[in-house]
C-alpha cells in the first residue's frame, strides 16, 4: 500500500467505507446527549479524551466525522502480534508529538471484521488515514520510526491541501497557564510557503522557499521544504497507475523513470527509488546524468540527509561520478 499526495479536493482512497457510513444508525442526538459508547466524546467540538483512541465497527463513524477537523491515522492491529504492538507504540509516540494536529485510532482487526474488510487488512499491522471523511491507504507491516514520521508529515500535507487544518484539545488537559511555551512562529517566507501548500498553490510555495534560500543559503528547513513541495508539484494530479504504466511502457523515457522514483519516495519505497535512478545513471548521456543527479539530491533532502539509505545512495552516486 502506498500514498500519493492527491490534488486538493480529490483524495484517492483505496478503500471503501460506504458500508459503515451508510449503516443504519440511531436518530441524531441533541446537543446535550452523550456520545456513543467508545466514541471520541466531544470530538465534534474539537475535544477528545486522548490523542490515541480505540475504535470499533460500532463507533467508527465518529472518527470519520472527526477527520473533517484533523486527519485520523487508523492502526489495524492485533495484541498477539509483537510487530503490531511495536508499531502501535511508534504511531502513538509520533502522533502525540503533534499536539492535537492529528489523532490515532487503534482497531483490533479480528474483533472488528467490517473495518478489517473495509481497509483491506490482509495482515496486521495495516495503517491507513482518514482525511475529510475519506480513506487513504498508507502501508502494511512494520516501519521504522523515521519513516513513520515522514508518512505522518505526508498525511498532514495532504490534509492541508484538502482544508483539514484544525486541532483538537484533550479533555482534562492543563489550561493555557500550565501549558508548555508556544513554539516560535515560522519565518515569513516559510509561513507563506505553508499557506500556499494548504491552498494547493505549489508554484507560490516553491517561490517562497527559493526566496528564503536566496536570503539565507544555510536555511536547511527551506532547502528541505523546497524539495518536498517540488515533489508534491510533480505528483499533483497524477495517479499511481498512470505513473507506473507510462514508465513501464517507455523504459527509455528518463522523465517517466524520474517520476516513478518520486512516486516510490512518496510511498516510503526509498530504496527502490534510489536503486532505480542509480541503475539508470551509467546508461545516460551527460544531460541525463545531470538530471538524475539533480533529482537524487532533491530526494535526499525529502528523505533526510541523516537517513542511512541516503548515506548509502550518496556513496554509490559518488562511485559512479568518480
Amino acid at each position: 500500500m502506498s500514498m500519493i499526495p492527491p490534488s486538493a479536493g480529490n483524495l484517492r482512497g483505496a478503500v471503501d467505507l460506504s458500508s459503515l457510513v451508510n449503516r443504519a444508525q440511531a436518530p441524531s442526538a441533541g446537543p446535550g446527549a452523550a456520545a456513543a459508547p467508545g466514541a471520541p466524546a466531544g470530538a465534534t467540538a474539537g475535544v477528545v479524551p486522548s490523542l490515541v483512541l480505540e475504535g470499533s465497527d460500532a463507533t467508527f463513524t465518529e472518527f470519520i466525522e472527526l477527520s473533517n477537523t484533523v486527519p485520523v491515522i487508523v492502526d489495524l492491529k492485533a495484541e498477539w502480534a509483537e510487530a503490531s504492538k511495536e508499531l502501535s507504540a511508534v504511531l502513538a509516540k509520533v502522533v502525540t508529538e503533534y499536539a492535537g494536529r492529528i489523532v490515532l485510532v487503534g482497531i483490533e482487526a479480528e474483533a472488528n471484521p467490517q473495518l478489517a474488510q473495509a481497509f483491506q487488512a490482509q495482515s496486521v499491522p495495516t495503517v491507513a488515514a482518514l482525511v475529510g471523511g475519506r480513506p487513504v491507504s498508507l502501508f502494511q507491516g512494520s516501519y521504522p520510526e523515521q519513516e513513520v514520521r515522514a508518512i505522518v508529515e505526508q498525511v498532514l500535507q495532504l490534509a492541508a491541501q484538502n482544508g483539514v487544518t484544525g486541532t483538537v484539545a484533550v479533555d482534562g488537559a492543563p489550561d493555557a497557564g500550565d501549558a508548555e511555551p508556544v513554539e516560535e512562529p515560522l519565518p515569513p517566507h516559510h509561513a507563506e510557503a505553508y499557506e500556499a501548500i494548504a491552498q494547493g498553490d505549489y508554484a507560490t510555495a516553491i517561490a517562497e522557499y527559493q526566496t528564503a534560500i536566496a536570503q539565507n543559503p544555510r536555511d536547511a528547513l527551506a532547502v528541505a521544504g523546497l524539495a518536498q513541495v517540488k515533489l508534491l508539484d510533480r505528483l499533483d494530479g497524477k495517479s499511481l497507475d498512470e505513473i507506473r504504466g507510462t514508465a513501464a511502457a517507455n523504459p527509455g523515457d528518463l522523465d517517466a523513470q524520474l517520476l516513478v522514483a518520486d512516486l516510490d519516495v512518496s510511498g516510503g519505497h526509498v530504496d527502490d527509488a534510489f536503486d532505480r535512478l542509480l541503475t539508470l545513471f551509467p546508461k545516460q548521456d551527460q544531460p541525463g546524468k545531470d538530471a538524475i543527479r539533480t533529482r537524487l539530491l532533491e530526494l535526499f533532502e525529502v528523505v533526510g540527509p541523516e537517513d542511512q539509505r541516503v548515506t548509502q545512495a550518496r556513496r554509490r552516486l559518488a562511485g559512479l561520478l568518480y
